[in-house]
């Protein structure tokens, strides 16, 4: 099937205009394959790769099929394995909706749950979720989803690798028995995924699955063999020689991420850095300075390797060779999104050349090698990259140590407070705080005798 525009799929107009208000020229293969089938009501089971497009490809038939449905009930659930790409698929939800009445929530951990459970209280049209969260809010009346007519699993082979499959089964079994449309898109199609995709599909148009595992079209691909302990040298040599514009660089660990934005912004390089162990508005402030400008350089973990879509990236840095084909692949997928081009490099030191040899062959080619000529790759670096390990345990014993000191002064400062109440309220005078195990035992204590009057306060301070 050859479409030419978005309205030749038969959208409702006001669709067609959000997607040329979005610059939206003409369908990429998979919303040219997925959409049709997905306005009809069938199931999909589609194999997309990240930067494909399928995040239209099923919003623009769910909002097809929901835009005459009366409003007041959650008829469309999208799943997701990360907060940021629910926000992601939000955001762009709002985009496509925005000549419509309909109307969409992210729901998702590390933020605040009210306006969450006003979105379900409320009946939006369309909630996009993550497993965890979503069942805690199953724990309550208000979410029971009964008028719901429409599901996607968005990443369901992240969702895999990131554990989430006993979850989605009992998500599953929260929904309603009532007859639904069902689409499913994953990067890849291991074994587990295609038991699960059985499980949940009837009869549906399966699309792409048998094409070989590839970064995205439009990706230059490059390798710059490297000692591990230049390889931060090398970066920023690249950076100042503009060789490398606004750049996500990933990185295998969190303790590298952390090390690496920390030395980039001793170098005069503005990074901020976004794995698991930051916090919501941490990472939400990440990825919206390094989108307007404020960072040149977002320093990664594999956690936004799926699903984050920033505009206009033009390099990709491996700044570790990833331990698995499937995650290189998804790295590089974030340049050159939409059939747009850009650059992915990936700093290769000898002892991850096994590493990069199972990439080579999942992808079917050699990459090309490069080395920057007037770089000394005899040097000794500035700073290590990994603190030893031994230096790393000692400092956080330390900090532990401090923790530790801080919460002992906190709580004999707390029971010396409460004698000084406790005497006010007597009329004696308060003695010092005892030593430390007279302390731990005497917070907010009573002599076992009668009931003082005034005992009752301390419940209300």
């Amino acid at each position: 099937m050859t479409v030419v525009g978005f309205s030749s799929f038969g959208l409702h107009p006001d669709l067609v205009r959000a997607t040329e208000d979005l610059g939206f020229t003409k369908p990429t293969p998979i919303q040219q394959d997925s959409i049709p089938p997905a306005m009809e009501g069938r199931d999909v089971l589609a194999c997309a790769m990240t930067g494909s497009g399928k995040t239209a490809a099923f919003l623009l038939p769910i909002l097809h099929q929901l835009k005459d449905k009366p409003r007041g009930t959650t008829r469309a659930l999208i799943l997701t394995p990360t907060r940021e790409l629910a926000a992601q698929i939000e955001e762009h939800l709002r985009e496509l909706a925005k000549h419509t009445r309909m109307r969409g929530a992210a729901v998702f951990g590390g933020v605040g749950i009210g306006p969450q459970e006003q979105a379900f209280r409320r009946g939006v049209d369309i909630i996009v979720a993550t497993p965890g969260r979503l069942l805690d809010h199953f724990q309550q009346p208000y979410a029971r989803l009964e008028g719901l007519e429409i599901l996607v699993l968005d990443e369901a082979d992240r969702m895999l690798d990131m554990g989430f499959l006993p979850d989605i089964r009992r998500v599953l079994r929260h929904l309603p028995k009532t007859p639904r449309q069902t689409l499913f898109f994953s990067a890849t199609m291991p074994p587990p995924i295609v038991t699960l995709s059985r499980e949940m599909l009837q009869n549906p148009a399966t699309l792409n699955i048998e094409r070989k595992q590839a970064p995205a079209t439009g990706v230059t691909q490059a390798l710059y063999p490297v000692a591990q302990d230049l390889k931060v040298g090398l970066f920023v040599e690249l950076v100042k020689r503009n060789e490398i514009g606004n750049v996500i660089v990933f990185c295998r660990t969190k303790h590298r991420a952390n090390r690496l934005a920390e030395q980039l912004e001793k170098r005069g390089v503005p990074a901020a850095k976004i794995h698991g162990n930051r916090s919501q508005a941490q990472r939400t402030e990440a990825l919206a300075g390094f989108k307007n400008g404020k960072y040149r350089v977002l320093v990664a973990t594999d956690i936004v390797a799926r699903g984050i879509d920033v505009e206009a990236l033009d390099h990709v840095v491996n700044f570790d060779v990833p331990h698995l084909p499937e995650d290189y692949i998804h790295r590089v997928g974030r340049t050159a999104r939409a059939e747009a081009t850009g650059d992915a490099f990936t700093f290769v030191a000898p002892e991850e050349e096994g590493d990069l040899r199972a990439i080579e062959r999942a992808i079917g080619r050699k990459l090309p090698r490069r080395t920057v000529e007037g770089f000394d790759y005899t040097s000794k670096p500035r700073e290590q990259l990994e603190v030893p390990l031994a230096e790393r345990i000692a400092a956080i014993r330390a900090r532990k140590s401090e923790e530790r000191a801080r919460a002992k002064a906190k709580t004999e400062r707390k029971a010396q407070l409460q004698a000084e109440e406790d005497a006010r309220a007597t009329g004696k005078r308060a003695r010092p705080a005892a030593h430390p195990a007279h302390v731990g035992a005497g917070v907010g204590s009573r002599r076992p005798t009668a009931p003082r009057p005034n005992s009752g306060r301390s419940g209300n301070r």
